[in-house]
């Protein structure tokens, strides 16, 4: 369990939507739940769902900041409208499940990647079925699962760096003034506008530290973009291990 924990650094601590929120916990609560009472083959279920909303999360974050190679990327969907006017992730879940994981070749997740990120689903769809097999018959084969699963939200969200500090200066060039925002106290501007619009996790925040502050230094708001750089640090201190 206490590995399994580990998925809530990559998931959204905040909703600006309640009913997104609630959904989360409530799969979070339907894990745990079923694999306390060792029903492994459930808990799995619920688990897997969390691990799609991470990757909507992330096909979200691309579609906000980088909207030209998204709307090329949706040209052959069925649901292209649905897909470019979608004003939530869970959107994405209209998308057939193998299909969505290659939305993250604009993040540059390369194919080999792509084809292990489609397996999860594909022995996915093998539990979710009534074929009469239990696949997870004991807490350790859930575990390992669980451990694989983890191992792919890492290797998605090392690609997602980029991405995620593409947000970041987007929300830095166009936040920067107090009297032309949404908000003006910047943590308020922060939490509504950058953390919740993105759906940012703890994983995304820590992300966003690295970002090279400088390469705006250009700016003739470059004053303003920094000090709404350092409150964001200060609002988000970096994590103790």
């Amino acid at each position: 369990m206490d590995d399994a924990l580990a998925i809530r650094d990559y998931l959204p601590n905040s909703f600006k939507n309640q009913n997104d929120g609630d959904y989360i916990a409530f799969l979070w609560e339907v894990f745990e739940s079923n694999y306390e009472s060792e029903k492994y083959q459930f808990a799995m279920l619920a688990y897997h769902m969390l691990y799609m909303s991470f990757v909507y999360f992330s096909v979200w974050q691309i579609k906000l900041s980088r909207p030209a190679d998204f709307a090329n990327a949706v040209i052959f969907q069925q649901k292209e409208k649905e897909l470019l006017t979608a004003s939530s992730p869970f959107t994405f879940s209209e998308v057939q499940e193998r299909s969505i994981f290659k939305f993250l070749r604009l993040a540059g997740c390369e194919q080999q990647h792509i084809g292990q990120f489609q397996k999860l689903v594909d022995e996915r769809n093998d539990i979710a079925h009534s074929n009469g097999h239990i696949f997870f018959t004991d807490q350790a084969v859930a575990d390992r699962k669980i451990g694989e699963i983890m191992g792919q939200m890492a290797a998605i969200q090392s690609h997602m760096r980029p991405v995620i500090h593409d947000c970041l200066k987007r929300f830095l060039l166009e936040s920067h003034n107090p009297d032309e925002r949404e908000y003006y106290d910047d943590a308020d501007q922060i939490q509504e506008v950058l953390i919740h619009v993105n759906y940012f996790s703890q994983k995304d925040t820590e992300a966003c530290r690295s970002f090279d502050i400088g390469s705006l230094a250009g700016d003739a708001n470059f004053e303003a973009i920094k000090a709404l750089f350092e409150a964001f640090l200060a609002k988000h201190p970096p994590t103790e291990d």
